[in-house]
């Protein structure tokens, strides 16, 4: 897949969609994961490009795992240690230096891996007029790929950034970049992060 923008330059009507940047995936939990350290300064610097036009998402566990629907239970009694019981707050939050640009930055939160399950987040994207996302953030084939395909099952235009997704899986990541976004390529592009910061317009 090539590294240009299959649809051409990017406006007002994108947002770049940053998934769960976050303490607890970074450092100090059983989901921590030196990769999410490593896109940091990509995923900064895309922000700060636009910050009024960025949305972080972040992932937030229930309390108990009693609280969780169906099968969602049996999860969190395995990742029992994430559950918001036995944590302060602060685990939840934005890494710092993507704390620093809200506002003008956005911040939604959802507790399942698309970030379309949530209506905060869809009410969002409709009052930006975002109908281009620009997909950064952790885990590739989790929760940034369940939002890529829930974006492109809504008709909206999708554009995931290569070097600003990672995984503490690295054959999930490689499988999702170099085998899942081929085959939609008519829906996905799949792009530098250089190639963001020289072709948006916001």
């Amino acid at each position: 897949m090539s590294d240009g923008l299959r649809y051409g330059p990017l406006g007002r009507e994108a947002c770049l969609v940053a998934i769960d940047m976050q303490v607890y995936f970074a450092q100090d939990s059983e989901w921590a994961s030196t990769e999410t350290l490593r896109i940091l300064p990509v995923v900064e610097r895309l922000a700060a490009h636009a910050p009024a036009r960025t949305i972080f998402t972040r992932f937030m566990p229930p309390h108990t795992a009693a609280e969780a629907p169906g099968i969602w239970q049996a999860y969190y009694r395995r990742w029992s240690s994430v559950l918001r019981q036995n944590n302060d707050m602060e685990v939840y939050g934005l890494l710092p230096p993507l704390r620093a640009l809200v506002p003008p930055a956005h911040v939604t939160d959802k507790s399942t891996y698309s970030a379309f399950e949530s209506a905060a987040f869809t009410d969002l994207l409709g009052s930006l007029g975002c109908t281009t996302l620009i997909l950064a953030g952790v885990e590739t084939e989790a929760c940034v790929f369940a939002t890529v395909l829930a974006a492109v099952d809504r008709g909206l235009r999708t554009v995931l950034v290569r070097d600003a997704v990672a995984s503490s899986s690295p054959a999930s990541h490689a499988g999702i970049l170099d085998t899942l976004v081929p085959r939609y390529g008519d829906q996905i592009e799949l792009v530098s992060s250089s190639t963001i910061l020289e072709r948006w317009k916001p």
